[in-house]
């Protein structure tokens, strides 16, 4: 049966709104926990846009889960993977003007770049992730980095406005799903997933992780993040592996 992990950045996004103490994504990531999420994840972005790093010195201290940890592929970061000892990084494409993520990672002509990037990583016991589309060039580079996992991204699925764009995108990820298992990708899925458009996916087989948040969050707002989170971890348990 695949996973749910809990992106946690959201909770952060409010807080920030008023530069202020509450809402704790700390506390968040707890009640995810207990509902049943196998991990937590934080992207701290180069701007600390919501995540900060006391927020992921104390999900280092507190999770009972694992903690994904989201970041650019900077020195900076690198060292504070290297500090905090995260289950996980997973690299991901960071613009300073962009609302979210637009887009997955590019991997190509930097196959000798990001796997001495990881080395450290690696070296330290962290496993690594690569945040890319579902592109069989891109998943070529990624092989060569030797992340042992890679997350495809499926925004552009998400965000399809029409039934025929939406089953192409799917098929584009059913494929990507096929190549990185061929590679020996432990395979991950994530980015603008919710209650409905996950639904296609539950006949797939050879996913091992589901990487949500904005959705559960969302939901949250009015149900609670216990339920919300119960919510999309039942959905999940419908799944074939």
């Amino acid at each position: 049966m695949p996973y749910l992990s809990v992106n946690v950045d959201h909770v952060a996004t409010i807080r920030q709104a008023r530069q202020g103490i509450e809402p704790e994504p700390v506390t968040a990531a707890a009640m995810a926990e207990l509902a049943g999420a196998v991990g937590i994840i934080a992207h701290l972005r180069e701007d600390r846009r919501h995540m900060n790093d006391r927020d992921i010195e104390m999900l280092t201290n507190t999770l009972n889960t694992r903690l994904h940890f989201e970041m650019a592929a900077t020195e900076e970061m690198q060292q504070i993977a290297l500090l905090r000892n995260p289950a996980t990084v997973c690299l991901v494409p960071e613009k300073r003007e962009e609302l979210t993520t637009e887009g997955g990672l590019n991997c190509i002509g930097r196959e000798q770049e990001l796997k001495d990037f990881l080395a450290p990583i690696h070296a330290k016991g962290i496993g690594s992730s690569l945040f890319i589309d579902a592109d069989a060039d891109q998943l070529k580079a990624a092989h060569v980095i030797g992340a042992e996992y890679i997350e495809i991204h499926t925004g552009h699925y998400a965000d399809a406005t029409s039934q025929p764009e939406r089953e192409a995108e799917f098929k584009k990820i059913v494929a990507g799903i096929e190549l990185a298992k061929e590679l020996g990708f432990k395979v991950n899925l994530g980015h603008g997933l919710n209650y409905t458009n996950i639904l296609p996916f539950g006949k797939i087989k050879g996913i091992h992780e589901y990487s949500i948040g904005h959705s559960i969050m969302s939901r949250a707002i009015f149900v609670g993040i216990d339920k919300a989170v119960r919510d999309m971890v039942e959905i999940i348990r419908t799944f074939d592996e």
